[in-house]
């Protein structure tokens, strides 16, 4: 900045000095004027003159029009007394005539340049070489000066239409970026309360901050201004991200503490023989459990491990002391025999609708029997779930339907190996839930960045909502699957 200063005062030093020259040949054409009988010997003085005014350039804007005025007064008034040799004048005035007409041409050419702003610029040195040159016959003069001024209205005009548009364009710009301005101002952070929804809004910030970059300057006397707001705007969301993630570790670590309390008093339950009393106070602290938040992922495998194995080895123990079921698992395991001798003999001619019933009622019957011997669950599970498949697919029964039922007869087997693998297989369906639906966020999210404009952009909207449509479908059978494993512990309990 301080340079251009410097450099400006330079150039206004030097066009006062311009300025000062040109003053002194006009009174020396003043000179000359005034001595008419020595017209046609001072021509060569005169020429001298007009050399030297064409040498010196710029002079301060303000006195331009007033000085060439002057200069073109006693020019044309040493012509006017060259008596002697008029054709010192003839020849000038028609060299003076071609010189005009070359600029007069140029001048015209410039319409068509691309380039307006340099068009412009080349226009003023035109209108620089026009002024320096002398004056053409008398009854040419308005003519020639009329061709020139045409066209340099051409150039004016054509230059104020571009500046024209590029405040328009600027100002829309300027709309464009306060606009995101005042989305990113507008953001509720009372509604940001986990991961996910920090997440997704910062997905959506950079996507502001992308298109930020694509939008051109907006006015100069506002355009620092609205990217400084810009940047306030941005700074405060991710200082906001900083302070939740702060308190979310926080959060974490009391979460961790929490779980570690808890595996240790499973830890001093899991070697006793109290099974009644004991699977109470275990039961009691896998709720607890369910109702601690979530730890640092780093920790999270982990400490459930610790808890569960704990809850584990004391379920196991428990079942090796309780074999007085075995009697009644085998009971168990003949009327689950029964039912897969029901379900292979549905005839394929039977009615879908009936078929259907008939499949759905053996089924929860089947659900509806206990635990069979821990070596025979396999293979009946196996015979079971074939024989099912089969009628779903002969009969063509709804897959997730299918799935969900094929889930309630597999909560069973779950059970038979461990009480506690329910709420291990609860907690694995609770992960994928949450882990669907932030997948789900992010498609949704995408779609709202998607158009139709172009084939390609119609296909990927159309396979993202597919895939939107089949995450919920999932999400909502995980649900049902959970409920499942809920109403069975309740049963247990």
């Amino acid at each position: 900045k301080e340079k251009r200063s410097a450099l400006n005062a330079e150039q206004e030093k030097q066009k006062e000095l311009n300025l000062q020259i040109k003053l002194s040949i006009i009174e020396e054409l003043k000179e000359l004027v005034e001595s008419p009988e020595d017209a046609n010997k001072n021509y060569t003085e005169f020429k001298k003159l007009q050399q030297q005014w064409n040498e010196v350039k710029v002079v301060p804007q303000a006195k331009v029009n007033e000085l060439w005025k002057n200069y073109q007064l006693y020019v044309e008034k040493f012509y006017d007394l060259l008596k002697l040799n008029n054709e010192f004048r003839e020849y000038d005035f028609k060299k003076n005539l071609e010189i005009k007409n070359h600029l007069c041409e140029a001048a015209e050419k410039l319409a068509d340049e691309p380039d307006v702003v340099s068009a412009f610029h080349q226009l003023q040195k035109l209108h620089q070489e026009f002024r320096d040159t002398g004056p053409v016959a008398k009854e040419l003069r308005d003519e020639i000066w009329a061709r020139f001024k045409a066209a340099s209205t051409t150039v004016n005009r054509r230059h104020q239409q571009h500046f024209e548009a590029l405040k328009e364009t600027e100002q829309h710009n300027l709309d464009q970026k306060t606009v995101i301005c005042e989305i990113i101002e507008a953001i509720d952070y009372n509604e940001l309360t986990n991961f996910s929804s920090w997440e997704n809004k910062t997905q959506e910030i950079i996507a502001l901050q992308n298109k930020w970059k694509t939008i051109g300057f907006a006015p100069q006397k506002m355009n620092v201004k609205i990217f400084e707001r810009f940047r306030k705007a941005c700074d405060e969301f991710f200082q906001k991200k900083g302070e939740f993630f702060k308190s979310l570790k926080e959060g974490m670590n009391e979460n961790l503490e929490k779980k570690r309390i808890l595996c240790e008093k499973a830890e001093a339950l899991k070697d006793s023989t109290d099974w009644k009393t004991t699977a109470e106070e275990l039961t009691k602290l896998q709720k607890e459990w369910k109702t601690v938040g979530p730890v640092a992922k780093k920790y999270s495998d982990t400490i459930w491990k610790r808890f569960i194995s704990a809850c584990d080895y004391f379920f196991e123990q428990k079942n090796k002391a309780t074999s007085s079921q075995r009697s009644v698992e085998q009971e168990n395991l003949e009327k689950k025999k029964v039912i897969i001798e029901k379900l292979t003999a549905i005839d394929e001619t039977m009615d879908v609708e009936e078929a259907t019933l008939l499949v759905r009622e053996l089924m929860k019957e089947w659900n509806s029997v206990g635990h069979v011997p821990f070596k025979e669950k396999d293979k009946v599970y196996k015979q079971y779930h074939g024989q099912i498949d089969k009628l779903f697919e002969r009969f063509n029964i709804s897959a997730s339907n299918k799935k969900l039922s094929n889930f309630k007869s597999s909560i069973s087997n779950i059970q038979e190996g461990s009480p506690q693998a329910l709420y291990r297989e609860r907690e694995k369906l609770v992960r994928a839930c949450e882990n669907m639906k932030n997948e789900l966020q992010t498609y949704e999210n995408n779609l709202g960045f998607l158009t139709t404009s172009s084939k390609k952009g119609s296909n990927l909207l159309t396979e993202l909502n597919r895939k939107v449509e089949k995450l919920k479908s999932d999400i909502e059978l995980v649900k049902q699957k959970i409920k499942v494993i809920d109403n069975s512990i309740s049963e247990a309990e």
